[in-house]
């Protein structure tokens, strides 16, 4: 995909809109419009190139051009094997395995999920910047959501924001959760904010931002517990802190109090389910993946 456009059919209501109210109708920001503008995009109504200022009429067909992207010089491609689990001219949707950072920091500036998809991107000719729209912790495995251009990203941010991105994820905690399995459902509700004496830590503080979790046992095993987990809000390390909170850290979390157990060597949790409505087509989409051998181990050996 060499420049991302939008294609859109004036319809009887839009006879004598202005095109810059019917774009903005379609969630196209002002400043989408200055890019466009000014760095190399266009505007065109049945084939011809006009301003924001052209008065529709019912049956035009519009096409938004977008400037191309260029990736950050800061990112390095790399040839690196990703799972992808969807993918079309908009989405691409990946599974993520644990030990493999979301994006690149100080530490782990390669190997990173962006380092392996720009590459791909490279590999595929397509010509845009990472837009991760659903970050995981670097041990965390499971589904990723990842838009192909900053407008695709634009509309998955107004999504967030009206909790139109769900995501379910399975843990294994340490203790036995109190209730059977299937019926045991809770809530946590506890604000989180970064813990004073670290820049990495999180805890539950009364001047934290809100913070809400929804959890079902699924199993009870000795000593440790199988859960799905629901985000309410999406704060950094939510559930590893809200779990340790109720006195239920993760198998091998050992920054929140868990540890190794059953041949764990990182954090036991999994994101399994992802859901949401296509920035462009508009139709729901489900995608769910299988947990990964490490915590499939505890399960059929406990």
């Amino acid at each position: 995909m060499e420049r991302f456009f939008l294609v859109f059919k004036a319809e009887a209501r839009d006879e004598g809109k202005m095109l810059r109210e019917f774009l903005k109708e379609r969630q196209i920001s002002k400043a989408a419009l200055i890019d466009i503008k000014f760095n190399g995009g266009a505007l065109h109504v049945n084939g011809s190139a006009v301003t924001v200022r052209y008065v529709l009429h019912e049956g035009d067909t519009v096409e938004v051009l977008f400037p191309k992207e260029e990736p950050s010089e800061d990112l390095v491609a790399e040839e690196i094997p990703i799972d992808i689990v969807f993918e079309d001219e908009y989405v691409l949707v990946v599974n993520k395995p644990a030990g493999m950072a979301s994006i690149p920091s100080r530490e782990h500036r390669h190997g990173t999920l962006a380092n392996a998809v720009l590459g791909y991107y490279q590999l595929k000719g397509i010509t845009a910047t990472i837009h991760i729209v659903t970050r995981l912790d670097r041990d965390t495995s499971g589904l990723m959501l990842i838009a192909k251009h900053r407008h695709a990203h634009h509309l998955f941010s107004l999504q967030q924001k009206e909790f139109g991105v769900k995501r379910r994820y399975e843990a294994l905690v340490h203790g036995e959760m109190t209730g059977a399995a299937g019926s045991a459902c809770g809530k946590v509700d506890a604000p989180i904010g970064r813990k004073d004496s670290s820049i990495i830590e999180r805890e539950v503080r009364s001047d934290g931002q809100r913070a809400v979790t929804h959890y079902e046992v699924l199993r009870v095993g000795a000593d440790w517990s199988h859960v799905s987990l629901k985000l309410e809000t999406g704060r950094t390390h939510q559930i590893r802190v809200h779990m340790a909170y109720i006195g239920h850290p993760l198998l091998g979390d050992t920054l929140y109090g868990g540890f190794l157990f059953g041949g764990m060597s990182r954090q036991a949790l999994h994101s399994c389910e992802l859901r949401f409505f296509h920035p462009v087509e508009d139709r729901k989409m489900t995608f769910r993946c299988e947990l990964p051998e490490d915590m499939k181990r505890v399960l059929e050996e406990s």
